[in-house]
């Protein structure tokens, strides 16, 4: 089942000391320098030359046109799925539609065959200083915004400023080392970063979303409401109703319509992004065609409601494509700016709760595996004892690292699947009383008598079907555990402010994650940064020393063993309680589209991969 809250940075469908003798100098030999570069990758290595015609999973000769209509499986920023009021997406305030980011183009766009590497979009060229602390830009002389007026470099300057100083909290970490934005001249630009940064948090950057310093002159960054922001991307806003849905009509003007880096990309006429209160809902509009294309993630819809005519007639398909190969983040939070889940005793206790084995019986159609770790699915999964490696990162933070970290790396507990395992419980029981909860009458109180009190907040009735008997279970403990299903803008609000005891949040992390991008998850400056993903509350000093470690990685190799040292502690610790995953992406379209062969590797925007075929749509009777 797929949490609230799935995000993807802009371009890449996203965003010291310790072990320092480990690591070689803070240099990238394969980086040229002071040389006009086609394109950047934080480890040296680009698929795409600077000849390249268009990027491989693309398709050139795809017709253009035609439709695409579906309820978005994941949003950024401050964009939500089930509403929008607002169609300025770079602030906190306000919820954005989904998809809004096809407006605009960046300096650098990232491909989705590849991890890390990015390509001149706005820019032709960059040159990096030999110090890695200055990238100047070279604009292209036809970029234009959708209004007809040029991308001038003050236009990039303004984006970065702005972000950087009113945007979303994820653009502020991300650019916090970011300590000038300049205009040479009309077509050069030059961003200047602080020293403290390394090449893939300055990467991290390149393709934020670059917005017209005019539009601004007489408005506020942060302002709201419906006047769109105008953009340089391949689309524009066509009709909408505030709530209800919202049309990306494709820009016939586009400037880069036949640059390498779009070609053979954005293929539809249309895309419709509609919204709806409850996942039902949503699935009975696909059933009856309103929308065209559903990416399904309640597994009781998946296995017994997709047997309706269309599917039988062969007019509707089902099928269960690849994930990405980045880590598949879902976990449950516990509110540690709440007392009562800092001990890691208690989020040990309260995930011994949940029985995974009958509810993936009983509930999941055993449709689904239980997550070790926050980066399932990647190659950043810890297993067994730390390697030799892995020891040299983590000796030297002994001090400030559970003892778990040096042993066995932790694991789900496996249930006798019953609904009820006596062993877990008096587990969980045990925990709770080592961390001073005892049972008075029916409940558990500390030393000061207050009882231990869980609300778990949903916006999705679904959670409260499968992880009710979870919730009954803490009863049986003596916790006093409630369910609350909130609207989407009390939700947002709610999580937004850190006002909530136990949420579950799922996201999309990038193939090669920066240390900026962490923090947002795992860091003590995102604490109390309102709006940051920080839900638990960390704030570790030994987290905080590997997340500044992995952002001096020189190679690969280090990242993963950096990331593995990072995923032992982070399991160690359980702020963030690893939940379920599927092992792909269970689509449903009507039959009436083309696709490529292969899906590619770091990313799945089917709207911008995908085109409308008339012949097929008139042999199901939808041309």
């Amino acid at each position: 089942m797929n949490a609230r809250f799935t995000r993807r940075g802009f371009g890449q469908l996203a965003f010291g000391a310790l072990a320092a003798g480990a690591l070689p100098p803070r240099a990238f030999a394969a980086l040229a320098k002071d040389t006009p570069l086609h394109g950047l990758s934080a480890f040296g290595d680009l698929r795409y030359g600077p000849d390249y015609t268009h990027f491989g999973y693309a398709t050139p000769d795809a017709p253009k046109g035609g439709r695409v209509v579906f309820t978005a499986p994941y949003w950024i920023l401050n964009q939500a799925p089930d509403t929008f009021d607002t169609f300025n997406t770079f602030v906190l305030q306000g919820n954005a539609p989904p998809r809004i980011e096809y407006l605009y183009d960046g300096l650098m766009v990232g491909s989705l065959d590849e991890p890390d590497g990015l390509y001149g979009q706005l820019a032709e060229s960059v040159t990096v200083s030999a110090d890695e602390n200055t990238f100047r830009f070279r604009l292209r002389p036809q970029a234009r915004f959708s209004t007809g007026d040029p991308v001038t470099a003050a236009d990039v300057a303004f984006s970065y400023r702005s972000m950087k100083e009113e945007g979303h909290p994820s653009l502020l970490v991300a650019l916090a080392e970011l300590e000038e934005a300049t205009a040479e001249d009309e077509r050069t630009v030059v961003l200047r970063f602080s020293g403290r940064q390394t090449l893939p948090t300055a990467l991290a950057t390149l393709s934020l979303p670059v917005v017209p310093q005019g539009f601004f002159a007489n408005r506020p960054f942060r302002q709201g409401g419906f006047d769109p922001i105008p953009g340089s991307g391949p689309y524009r806003i066509g009709a909408f109703i505030p709530g209800r849905f919202v049309e990306y009509e494709r820009r016939e003007d586009y400037w880069a319509r036949d640059m390498p880096f779009a070609r053979g990309l954005d293929h539809f006429g249309t895309i419709r992004v509609e919204f709806f209160r409850d996942r039902q809902t949503a699935l009975e509009a696909f059933k009856k065609g309103d929308t065209t294309l559903r990416e399904e993630f309640t597994t009781r819809a998946w296995a017994n409601e997709y047997d309706f005519p269309a599917v039988r007639e062969g007019r509707v398909v089902r099928q269960i494509l690849p994930e990405e190969k980045w880590p598949n983040f879902q976990c449950w939070a516990l509110n540690q700016r709440r007392a009562r889940f800092a001990d890691a005793r208690v989020r040990r206790a309260i995930n011994l709760c949940f029985d995974f084995e009958w509810t993936n019986a009983n509930l999941l159609f055993s449709l689904r595996e239980h997550s070790d770790s926050p980066f399932q699915l990647s190659t950043y999964v810890a297993t067994g004892s730390p390697s030799p490696d892995e020891l040299a990162v983590l000796e030297p933070l002994r001090a400030q690292l559970p003892p778990e970290v040096f042993g066995e790396v932790w694991r789900q507990p496996v249930s006798d699947g019953s609904g009820r395992d006596r062993r877990l419980l008096q587990e969980a029981a045990r925990l709770l009383s080592e961390a001073g909860w005892t049972r008075s009458g029916g409940s558990l109180v500390n030393a000061s008598g207050e009882r231990f009190t869980l609300e778990y907040m949903l916006n999705d009735p679904e959670q409260a079907r499968v992880y009710g008997k979870m919730v009954e279970t803490m009863r049986l403990l003596g916790i006093d555990a409630t369910m609350r299903v909130v609207d989407a803008s009390q939700y947002q609000d709610r999580l937004n402010r850190f006002d909530f005891d136990m949420v579950l949040a799922r996201f999309s992390l990038n193939g090669t994650p920066t240390r900026e991008s962490l923090q947002l998850f795992f860091g003590s400056q995102t604490r109390d940064r309102n709006g940051s993903y920080n839900y638990p509350g960390m704030a570790d000093p030994g987290v905080d020393a590997l997340l500044a470690a992995i952002g001096e990685a020189r190679t690969r190799g280090q990242l993963d063993t950096l990331m593995r040292c990072l995923d032992r502690t982070l399991r160690a610790r359980l702020d963030w309680i690893p939940n379920i995953h599927a092992q792909g992406h269970a689509m449903a379209w009507w039959d009436m589209f083309g696709r490529p062969a292969a899906k590619p590797d770091y990313g799945f925007p089917a709207e911008r991969l995908w085109w409308y075929d008339e012949a097929k749509a008139k042999a199901i009777g939808r041309a």
